[in-house]
């Protein structure tokens, strides 16, 4: 009889408890939406659907607060195209956003820990300001000092800043491959902690990037989609647990497909770890799932995990 042969997962991958991965696999499309927790609301939504909810949540909650005349704190996601669309949607209902606060969650930085300024056409503040802020009409805009990002000048009083304003109302987030929120990854050695309840208390800097996520990146559309890794800077600012913690609400967004269109996706797995795995600093965004949330999942990620030699090896 031939003998059992096996293998121990590489050194360099964060999270490798091969016993907990196996679980999580076996969680079928129909069952990924149960969970132990009453106030994470997990929801599986067709694709074509992620984007509008979410513009539409953004919107909502900012004609919300100028309806009712309080402040709205948000701390935005990753900046892209479609923010143009949230101005469309406030400029058509004319909503002032003069109470709008907005604190991104994560910024780039150079390998002397340097924050990207705003003048980097790659980064994060320059895209929101190109296509949400200046998209605002100017009379609905509000003051530019209400629309923060990590910065060399703020980093170390980022998470006050946020915190001084009552904390985040909404905190937007989706897992990169390693499982990150914002840029807080599992290997990044300026989030090493001695427990799971000192990681959490840990707020925002300057990290090493994970080579997944670098990897991962540089297959976005910014860098070309082309998997070119050195344009993918080596280190990021970030907001840290403690500010996703404090917040008021979170939303989860877990469809991302390869090209936006195969089945393929590193997601399919992370979702499942970060949804329903161990909540552990080794896959950050699983301390979601420990607090109040809504999450939508698309059906192509919530796909069960099973062999598809059709694709190849």
């Amino acid at each position: 009889m031939a003998k059992e042969w096996s293998f121990k997962p590489a050194e360099f991958i964060p999270f490798r408890d091969v016993a907990a991965i196996k679980k999580v696999i076996r969680i079928k499309a129909k069952d990924i939406a149960k969970h132990w927790n009453p106030d994470f609301k997990i929801h599986v939504v067709p694709a074509a659907e992620m984007e509008f909810l979410w513009l539409i949540d953004m919107f909502w909650r900012i004609k919300s607060a100028a309806d009712e005349g309080r402040t709205c704190v948000m701390i935005t996601p990753n900046p892209w195209p479609r923010y143009t669309r949230v101005a469309y949607l406030l400029n058509k209902f004319k909503v002032s956003c003069k109470h709008l606060w907005t604190f991104n969650m994560d910024e780039y930085a150079n390998e002397k820990g340097e924050i990207a300024p705003e003048t980097w056409e790659f980064g994060f503040m320059h895209a929101f300001k190109k296509y949400f802020y200046a998209n605002l009409d100017p009379k609905l805009r509000p003051p530019e000092k209400q629309i923060q990002g990590p910065t060399d000048k703020n980093i170390k009083v980022y998470g006050k800043m946020i915190a001084d304003l009552g904390n985040a109302d909404i905190c937007y987030s989706g897992p990169g491959w390693t499982g990150h929120i914002a840029f807080v990854e599992p290997d990044a050695p300026e989030f090493a902690a001695a427990s799971l309840e000192e990681w959490k208390q840990m707020g925002p800097r300057v990290c090493t990037l994970s080579p997944f996520t670098i990897a991962q990146n540089s297959l976005h559309g910014s860098f070309g989609a082309s998997g070119n890794l050195c344009a993918v800077p080596p280190k990021a600012a970030t907001i840290g647990p403690a500010e996703v913690i404090a917040a008021k609400n979170r939303i989860g967004q877990y469809g991302i497909m390869v090209g936006g269109s195969a089945f393929t996706s590193w997601q399919r797995l992370t979702a499942r770890l970060c949804l329903h795995g161990p909540v552990t600093p080794l896959v950050p965004d699983s301390i979601i799932q420990t607090l109040k949330a809504d999450v939508f999942v698309s059906e192509e990620i919530a796909a069960d995990i099973e062999p598809r030699w059709d694709l190849g090896y």
